[in-house]
């Protein structure tokens, strides 16, 4: 690799590894589904920015689009759908504290 290629590995590592721990952190430290979904799409943006960088560093710029263009269009199914069933268990617990989904019956 040359240097400009380890400068921006470092740089967009550091940046990318920041977007995982603030998307677990979202996930991990609040009952609240919107912030957890929220999360969720940070993590997602974070292995997005990965595959690019992964690309430009191997030189399969093509692929790493490819990818990430698949990548995306899978994220915005689980986000409507995930939307959707945060929007259900709104309408049916008027929260959408996840502790309120421990007594749904089924």
């Amino acid at each position: 690799m040359n240097e400009t290629a380890m400068q921006a590995f470092w740089f967009f590592g550091i940046f990318i590894s920041l977007l995982f721990i603030i998307g677990v952190y979202c996930i991990l430290a609040t009952f609240n589904l919107l912030r957890a979904l929220i999360g969720v799409e940070v993590l997602i943006k974070g292995a997005t920015l990965l595959i690019i960088l992964a690309g430009y560093l191997t030189g399969n710029t093509a692929l790493a689009q490819a990818f990430v263009i698949t990548l995306i269009v899978i994220e915005v199914v689980v986000m409507v759908v995930a939307g959707g069933v945060i929007l259900w268990v709104f309408r049916h617990n008027g929260a959408i504290d996840a502790r309120k989904l421990t007594d749904l019956k089924g």
